[in-house]
């Protein structure tokens, strides 16, 4: 018979999220609209449904799902030169799950309000030799010359834009950090940087260590 292994049960109080109890200050540009109407989702329980956080800046808008055990409060400054404050707590703090979800939501919605006024940007290099990108289609379309037979065109996303201030140099723009960071990664697939000729695509100002060929 296998024994099997005993573990103490932890009798410590739970960790709070540091991140999570942090307010948000934010600009009076800026506006958030709770809307408490559940979002029906199938096979969910009605108490589980989430609600929607509308986040409007002058750049424009975001929209995020908020669980329902989350709790926000907003202060409105009255002084046309100070900042709003919106603070973010949840319903019953030894539950685990809504003890890890804090922080995520506190985090998701600071970017967003510095997405709505601010902006996200990230850079890409395309390094190696006829390497080359172009905007297409009333520049909704990213043609890129990466030394494949045909150009690889890749269609932007509606809340992004791409400018190419230089032939290999491409600089991509959006209100969605996600959105922004993951057609940044899309496009890097492509061309994966390799470190033995140091070429590929390079994000922001990613380096890669040289190998000497074998």
């Amino acid at each position: 018979t296998r024994q099997l292994s005993s573990r103490a049960l932890s009798t410590s109080a739970p960790v709070l999220s540091h991140v999570g109890r942090k307010p948000i200050a934010y600009a009076q540009e800026v506006s958030i609209e709770h809307d408490l109407t559940p979002i029906q989702t199938p096979r969910i329980p009605s108490e589980l449904y989430n609600t929607t956080l509308t986040v409007r800046g002058p750049l424009g808008k975001q929209q995020l799902a908020i669980k329902p055990f989350v709790k926000l409060g907003f202060t409105l400054a009255t002084d046309p030169t100070a900042e709003h404050v919106l603070e973010v707590g949840i319903t019953d703090d030894s539950v685990k799950q809504q003890r890890s979800m804090w922080g995520t939501t506190r985090a998701l919605i600071n970017n967003a309000i510095v997405g709505v006024s601010e902006g996200y940007r990230v850079q890409l290099r395309l390094v190696g030799v006829g390497y080359r990108g172009t905007l297409e289609n009333n520049e909704r379309t990213i043609a890129l010359k990466l030394g494949y037979a045909h150009p690889v065109n890749i269609e932007l996303p509606e809340g992004v834009t791409c400018s190419i201030p230089q032939p290999n140099r491409l600089i991509l723009q959006g209100v969605d950090l996600q959105q922004v960071t993951e057609l940044a990664a899309c496009i890097q697939r492509w061309r994966k940087p390799e470190p033995y000729n140091q070429k590929g695509i390079f994000i922001n100002d990613e380096t890669i260590k040289k190998k000497e060929g074998k």
